[in-house]
């Protein structure tokens, strides 16, 4: 098994977060999960494949190879996969992964777990995607999520496919027991399924 883990070329504000990359890593590479990443040495990214790497785990990179010539890349990974760009990048990491976390992260992780949880809406994938809630830090995120829900414009489903976790092991229990949602056009919609909910976003 292994899981795309997105987090931020930047190592942040708060220590706190490279203690939890570093721990998460150092769990997924003990219980023998391995980690599809983006290939960096930096920030939050390299904290966590060298965790993973010194924990003896598996760690396969995926770069373009833009961010290889700014010299970026991480040369101790078990793998390293160049390619050319960053739709590439980011649909071999899909292909490689059997699921999708982020941990804490700027707009690319943003926009990568964005894509894949609309991915697993619209049926191109059903792997679980996650957020590893450090310190609270995706929660206003989450609460906006709910918000677009209650609004009707994300289906309660949708929602609630995210699983929310503080540290590995919760958030390896919640992918153990994942099932995918019916994906968003595989039946006719039914009248009032878009209608506004007040349940808010889970709180795992």
């Amino acid at each position: 098994m292994r899981l795309a883990v997105y987090t931020g070329a930047s190592l942040g504000s708060d220590p706190l977060f490279a203690e939890a990359a570093r721990g998460f890593a150092t769990t997924l590479a003990r219980r023998g999960v391995g980690i599809v990443y983006g290939g960096g040495h930096v920030g939050l990214m390299g904290v966590v494949a060298d965790a993973a790497l010194a924990a003896g785990g598996e760690v396969v990179g995926v770069i373009p190879q833009s961010l290889v010539d700014d010299e970026t890349a991480h040369t101790g990974l078990t793998e390293l996969r160049i390619v050319r760009t960053m739709h590439e990048r980011k649909a071999e990491m899909a292909a490689l992964a059997d699921g999708f976390v982020a941990l804490p992260g700027g707009l690319g992780t943003l926009e990568e777990i964005f894509e894949a949880w609309t991915w697993l809406q619209v049926g191109v994938h059903a792997k679980p995607v996650g957020f590893l809630d450090v310190a609270g830090y995706w929660r206003p995120l989450l609460d906006a999520v709910a918000s677009m829900s209650a609004a009707g414009l994300v289906r309660p489903e949708y929602r609630d496919a995210a699983v929310v976790a503080q540290d590995a092991e919760e958030l390896l229990a919640g992918f153990a027991g994942w099932e995918a949602p019916r994906r968003r056009w595989s039946e006719p919609p039914v009248p009032g399924a878009d209608a506004p909910v007040a349940r808010p976003a889970p709180r795992m």
